[in-house]
């Protein structure tokens, strides 16, 4: 999502969610984009509306290393928290984040599995049970630097972070990666696993399905 308030506003009118639905969410909804404060509301008000996953990506995981100063604002900063910090507000300080949406960040998990599927938010080792993963996997490691064969479960592995700049679905069979770069111009994507339905929505609020 990277702070596409926009794109998700588009795209959650197209999903009508309801209370049985499950919406798993890949991490980096923050950063970047224009409006990562507008996303975690949008995320906050959905926790009412559905079952939310939301999992711990990369971006969330530098802003909690910041507020918790275990790396320098400033990694932060350059690497898109500036744009975060700017959506609460001009020369908005750390300070300026409330602490609702820290705690709400710090809720967050590392993966979430279905019975056929798994979902993370960049990698993973595929001789390793889910349970025993390394963080540093499931967060940072790019698709373009290792590319894992079939996770040992034979889950489908559902992935985010390795950003496809043409919006479209890397689909590998036994791993999908649904990035489609929407803060740099290209779509959010929303999958439904069971069926292979697609929709896809981006900041101009246009909406595209089963592309």
């Amino acid at each position: 999502m990277h702070g596409c308030s926009r794109a998700l506003d588009r795209l959650l009118g197209a999903l009508g969610l309801t209370a049985s639905d499950t919406l798993v969410v890949l991490g980096d909804v923050i950063d970047r984009g224009p409006d990562s404060r507008r996303v975690l509301e949008q995320l906050l008000v959905l926790r009412d509306q559905c079952q939310l996953v939301p999992i711990l990506g990369n971006h969330e995981q530098m802003l909690l290393d910041a507020v918790e100063h275990r790396i320098s604002l400033s990694d932060w900063l350059i690497h898109g928290g500036a744009e975060t910090l700017d959506s609460y507000g001009q020369d908005a300080a750390l300070s300026a984040l409330p602490p609702a949406h820290v705690e709400f960040i710090r809720s967050w998990g590392d993966y979430h599995e279905t019975a056929t599927h798994f979902f993370a938010h960049g990698n993973y080792v595929p001789q390793l049970p889910l349970a025993e993963q390394p963080w540093q996997e499931l967060r940072w490691r790019s698709l373009k630097f290792f590319v894992p064969p079939r996770h040992q479960s034979g889950k489908i592995a559902v992935l985010g972070h390795t950003a496809n700049k043409q919006g479209q679905i890397m689909d590998l069979g036994h791993l999908l990666c649904i990035d489609t770069y929407c803060h740099g111009g290209g779509w959010l994507t929303a999958l439904e696993p069971a069926t292979g339905k697609v929709w896809q929505a981006n900041q101009q609020e246009q909406l595209r399905c089963d592309v």
